[in-house]
């Protein structure tokens, strides 16, 4: 639609209002962080030390809840009897509901199907809702399904429930990253990643510690609606504080002003209806009326509809035509075939294979102490050889190569404090793996792509690793009957990771985070997209 001039002069003067300060790409970084900061604290009494504090805690919890679902003390055993006769009682999730190894698997994996289809869908609305609050809508969710999973009465419900924890946990691991980027200080960024992405291992280790604990000493119901209580008030606090404005989308005035033009060009278009209207036969009169409102409401639904999947189809083209984002991603979903069967698996092999008597705690000891270590080691390491995208790669096939060595000798030994002793050096290097592997996420494509990054890279990550992996791994091992054989199959993979992320290394790379339109052109380029057709 072309407006006229008196047309024109009814629109609200949105972009003389939008008018920011837009850093060019030669600015100079020490500048770019100083605006950045400027811009955190008008927008938010947050300040960057606050977002990263709390984003942890967030997502510690998160990754807690599927620690605790793992333990024995939450997940538990069915009845069985040995050859003399001597019973054991059914115990937690399992043991209620009477499940096989497959069906435990799918426990596991269901929360999945939420978070597959969530987070494409968050990461879209980032770009017409501030991304702050689409994270609390998340955490909202998050805790209503986990309070579900406490008070689940058949199978079915919990299965349910665990996939909404999927959709409320979507938000937040597609968008957190992004706003870390943005608010760390450039000479830390890995740093303050490794930071973030520390509270994954050690998340799953406290689960396994909180729910064999809870499990043991009460009911493992309880373990979810202790859960739940903590995550409340994070969720409460993503709709009371003051959002802060992600790079490389508008920012809330921006939005609101853009919708004030569509609500403004669609009042012109009525107008020039009308004006049809009363130029027409008034014979024809109620006919044409009816056939305009009609018409007019049909193109406006269409567009309304359209225009979201139109714009994801064209940045997942983008994204998908980005070798460096590809080959990540596939070595990313080998990596975490095997970390998501270990983290669910884990305590359970062990108790098998070494008779551990308390396979939760020493699995969860181990975890955290190499997951907090390795994490903030990978991050550091990326920072002192300097952050970029091929020594992310290198750090990346480095240690998982080795990592893989350690691991795979480990369920060789028969010894329990052999298998301690090299499983630790071996979780060690492989959790460095986290900072780099996001660090190429975040850093591959522009600012205004990092949350369909993310998102995209956890679907991958989880549909064709961690989600097939733990009922896969339950059914070979029900066919093997063998702990042991199972683990070294499982680890094997590994090697495949390490082999993929090596290629990224001679893959020509380039660092797109300053790679972005500046506030004011995105927002004239909505405002032209509105008033032509």
């Amino acid at each position: 639609m072309v407006t006229t001039k008196e047309e024109e002069d009814r629109l609200p003067p949105a972009t003389e209002s939008l008018r920011c300060y837009s850093p060019s790409s030669s600015t100079p970084l020490p500048e770019l962080e100083t605006v950045r900061s400027l811009e955190i604290v008008e927008s938010s009494f947050l300040s960057p030390v606050w977002l990263l504090v709390i984003f942890c805690i967030i997502n510690l919890l998160n990754y807690m809840d599927r620690g605790a679902i793992a333990s024995n003390g939450v997940n538990g055993n069915t009845k069985s009897c040995n050859d003399k006769g001597k019973c054991t009682l059914a115990t937690g999730i399992q043991g209620h509901y009477n499940l096989s190894n497959f069906e435990d698997g799918v426990l596991s994996s269901s929360f999945m199907v939420g978070l597959l289809i969530a987070s494409p869908i968050f990461a879209s609305l980032a770009k017409s809702f501030n991304p702050f609050r689409l994270i609390g809508v998340g955490l909202t969710v998050w805790t209503i399904a986990v309070l579900g999973c406490g008070t689940s009465f058949a199978f079915w419900f919990i299965v349910l429930c665990r996939m909404f924890v999927g959709v409320g946990e979507a938000s937040f691991i597609s968008l957190a990253a992004p706003f870390i980027d943005d608010n760390a200080p450039h000479k830390q960024k890995a740093a303050w990643l490794g930071l973030f992405y520390m509270c994954i291992p050690s998340g799953v280790a406290l689960g396994y510690v909180y729910g064999g604990y809870v499990g043991k000493h009460f009911s493992w119901r309880y373990a979810f609606w202790g859960e739940a209580i903590l995550m409340a008030p994070f969720a409460v606090l993503g709709f009371v504080i003051k959002p802060l404005e992600l790079k490389g989308f508008p920012s809330i005035d921006s939005i609101k002003a853009v919708r004030s033009i569509e609500v403004m060009a669609s009042s012109v278009e009525t107008s020039k209806n009308n004006n049809h209207r009363k130029a027409g036969n008034e014979i024809d009169h109620d006919r044409f009326e009816v056939s305009i409102e009609t018409s007019s409401s049909k193109s406006s639904y269409a567009n309304a509809v359209l225009k979201p999947f139109s714009r994801f189809a064209k940045d997942m083209k983008v994204l998908c035509k980005e070798k460096v984002f590809v080959v990540n991603v596939l070595g990313y979903i080998s990596y975490n075939f095997v970390i998501g069967a270990y983290s669910y698996w884990g305590p359970k092999a062990g108790y098998n294979i070494y008779k551990m008597k308390n396979a939760d705690m020493i699995f969860g000891a181990v975890t955290i102490i190499c997951g907090i270590i390795g994490t903030l080691s990978g991050g550091f390491i990326l920072d002192r050889i300097t952050a970029t995208i091929p020594n992310a790669f290198k750090l990346l096939s480095g240690a998982t190569f080795l990592g893989a060595i350690f691991c795979f000798t480990a369920f060789t030994l028969k010894s329990l404090y052999g298998f301690i002793a090299l499983f630790a050096l071996g979780e060690l290097l492989v959790f460095a793996t986290q900072v780099p592997v996001n660090y190429v996420c975040l850093h591959c494509v522009k600012p205004s792509l990092r949350p369909l990054s993310m998102a995209i890279s956890t679907v991958a990550i989880h549909i064709f690793g961690d989600v097939p992996s733990s009922p896969l791994v339950g059914i070979v091992q029900d066919h093997i009957n063998s702990w042991r054989k199972t683990a070294l199959i499982l680890t094997s993979i590994l090697f495949l990771a390490a082999a993929i992320w090596f290629i990224g290394i001679f893959i020509n790379s380039v660092d797109r985070f300053n790679e972005e339109e500046t506030g004011s052109e995105n927002t004239r380029r909505q405002e032209q997209s509105i008033l032509t057709p």
